[in-house]
């Protein structure tokens, strides 16, 4: 034991001392390059003096790195996250400034805005240095990656027996398209999960709302109910509710706190990463649901941004793989340009930004985040990564875009699992997305109007010549907001309606919804065509329509569909009439969002081809969520096999809900507290 002991002394030292080595010829070498950085007096100096500089320049600029970044980190966890992580190249440079301030021979000068690059340079190659000598030590590496855990790690107790389990969301990444990119060789990781075999892949059906927010409220919270779209109007508030806003995030997370009758599926030592609702879990880092609180101790996610921020080198990778993804993007998109590929949507303006931050940052933020979880212990970890879709919104959910997203991904999984080794705790790795995504040109696009147009001249109303473009429900734009801590405008103002107001029309991928805000309850088919007599009649006969949901004073409620077709819904069974093209499950998808209190007055679902699996979104998107329509009604659970069997024909967030919670279960212990209801029941 005693060898042992010295041996990883002795290698530890060695790894120090090459680090230094490689960090003082670092600057040795930046200081030929750059010419307001040196290492001489003016007189000149010999080399072995300019080197006895360097060293002792490398060697405090290491050490006030590894003492004073921790507690300068900590001092700036409350500003916002982007904030943050540009304020690391500023500290990280006066780091340097200082540590040659001190150097004994006092013959180090750099002007400001050099220090920043010099440090950023050292910072990473010392960290690419030590992690490659790390891997060749087992031991090493595992205290490497501990360095990654939550500082209360330590007053914690040690692991449990009972393994922890990690629930990690491939957002927007459908069954078929999973099991091509493993045909392809794109996720080598997810191939050998299924071939050994040590996992299961299930599919499952999404609700009506096949979108993040509806999908993710159900699976952390346990209830979805009333979540008829990304975004919607209620009368009674008088306010439009948008799933990726704050605001709305935390309403919506309340009413489902208070319908399941529980905090959520992480309430009992949980971690939420990269949501949009926290799931009741204690530690949260990048969260949309906690965007608009004051930051406080509990707020502040100091496993996930100061694990990550701890260590300056890690903002100088992502600061370049940014700007990378920022010059991939432009050149794929002029690529398609030149191309004249179709379908094909606009990306330019900010749109390179945002996709860098989801394909890059969000990414490396949440999986250090998890790693942090992983090395501290805890019962149930939840994180989504939003980077694909994103990008096959506006490249294509199969684009060769979207393909190396994937790879990316794969990779990142990869990543996961080798922590997962070192964890205190053997981790259960639930792969999992909340929706898929369906193909297909926009309504814009092919027909030269918007949804919001095609209503106004339903109505009577004019209609502008030029279209306007309708805003994205892109999660990644959310979380750039909350990353900034900037809430966005979307629906931050209340309507006022006047009498016979014009009609509220909002997108959520393929699905419409018109509301008329002047009438304080959902209109009923018979007060509709009293008051717009032509207005059903234009939406369900245009050809890029393919059914309308209304309420009915006779029926109740009715589907309509072209040529006047309409069913009620309580005969959709035997006749589902528009809906037959929609598949199985689109009749009871209905028929559930047609009880919620604050559905549209009119429901509008697009064109859907079943040969082709396209769909006409309402948004600018040519990869497309949120309706019924295709693929992105199958999103899949790959579970490990030590877990049970998921049921056949899952349907709804509500019911992956408690296949999650079942699991936790089987963990050792109930995870969810049960509520006096479901107790009675049993």
């Amino acid at each position: 034991m005693v060898a042992g002991r010295w041996r990883r002394v002795a290698s530890q030292v060695g790894r120090s001392v090459t680090v230094w080595a490689v960090s003082t010829l670092t600057m040795l070498v930046l200081a030929g390059i750059l010419p307001d950085f040196q290492l001489q007096s003016p007189d000149g100096d010999s080399a072995t003096r300019i080197a006895v500089t360097a060293a002792f320049g490398a060697g405090a600029f290491g050490l006030l790195s590894a003492l004073v970044w921790p507690l300068l980190v900590r001092l700036f966890l409350l500003v916002p996250t982007l904030v943050l992580g540009l304020l690391v190249f500023v500290l990280n440079g006066s780091l340097l400034l200082l540590a040659l301030r001190i150097n004994p021979s006092g013959r180090g000068e750099v002007a400001p805005e050099t220090a920043v690059v010099v440090a950023a340079v050292m910072s990473a190659v010392a960290s690419a240095t030590g992690g490659a000598l790390a891997v060749r030590d087992d031991d090493a590496y595992r205290r490497r990656l501990y360095r990654l855990a939550d500082r209360r790690r330590r007053s914690r107790p040690p692991g449990p027996a009972t393994p922890g389990t990690l629930f990690l969301q491939l957002d927007g990444v459908g069954h078929d398209v999973l099991l091509a990119a493993v045909g392809k060789g794109l996720m080598p990781t997810v191939a050998r999960w299924l071939e050994r075999p040590t996992h299961r892949l299930t599919p499952w059906r999404t609700d009506w709302s096949s979108q993040t927010g509806a999908s993710q409220l159900g699976i952390l919270h346990g209830s979805n109910h009333d979540v008829p779209a990304f975004r919607w109007y209620e009368k009674d508030r008088g306010e439009v509710m948008v799933c990726n806003r704050p605001t709305s995030a935390v309403e919506l997370q309340r009413r489902a706190v208070q319908r399941a009758g529980h905090g959520g599926l992480l309430v009992v030592d949980g971690a939420s990463r990269g949501n949009l609702f926290s799931g009741g879990a204690e530690e949260q880092a990048l969260v949309l649901s906690i965007a608009t609180r004051r930051r406080s101790r509990e707020t502040r996610s100091r496993a996930g941004y100061f694990a990550y921020f701890s260590d300056p080198a890690n903002a100088v990778r992502t600061a370049l793989s940014f700007f990378a993804e920022v010059g991939r993007e432009i050149g794929q998109s002029t690529l398609a340009r030149v191309r004249k590929e179709r379908p094909r949507v606009g990306r330019g303006g900010l749109y390179p930004l945002v996709r860098a931050f989801a394909t890059v940052v969000e990414r490396d933020v949440v999986v250090a985040a998890v790693m942090g979880d992983m090395l501290a212990g805890r019962t149930g970890i939840y994180a989504d990564l939003v980077a694909y879709d994103e990008v096959a919104h506006h490249s294509g959910p199969t684009s060769r875009d979207a393909a190396k997203v994937l790879q990316r991904l794969d990779r990142s999984l990869a990543l996961i699992e080798n922590v997962a080794e070192h964890a205190p705790r053997r981790y259960r790795i639930v792969l999992l997305s909340d929706h898929g995504q369906s193909p297909g040109e926009t309504f814009r696009a092919r027909y030269g109007l918007t949804l919001g147009d095609l209503v106004r001249a339903g109505c009577g109303l004019p209609v502008p010549r030029r279209a306007e473009r309708t805003h994205s429900g892109a999660e990644a734009r959310a979380a750039v907001r909350a990353a900034l801590r900037r809430p966005g405008k979307e629906g931050r103002e209340r309507y006022r309606p006047a009498r016979n107001s014009e009609p509220i029309v909002l997108a959520s991928g393929n699905l419409g919804l018109v509301s008329f805000p002047d009438v304080h309850h959902r209109m009923s088919k018979e007060e509709i065509d009293a008051r717009h007599p032509a207005l059903l009649t234009t939406l369900a006969n245009h050809p890029g329509i393919g059914f309308l949901l209304v309420r009915s004073e006779e029926h109740g409620g009715v589907v309509l569909g072209p040529f006047g077709t309409e069913i009620p819904i309580d005969r959709l069974d035997e006749n589902p009439g528009p809906l037959a093209d929609f598949g199985p499950g689109a009749v009871e998808a209905v028929r559930r969002t047609h009880s919620f209190p604050h559905t549209a007055d009119i429901m509008v679902n697009s064109w859907y081809d079943p040969a082709e699996g396209e769909v006409l979104a309402f948004e600018e998107q040519i990869g497309s969520h949120g309706g019924l329509g295709g693929a992105q009604a199958k999103p899949f659970l790959l579970s490990p096999l030590v877990l049970s069997a998921p049921p056949e024909g899952l349907v709804g967030a509500e019911g992956v809900h408690q296949v999650l919670r079942r699991w936790l279960d089987e963990a050792g212990g109930p995870q969810v507290p049960v509520t006096a209801r479901e107790e009675k029941a049993a």
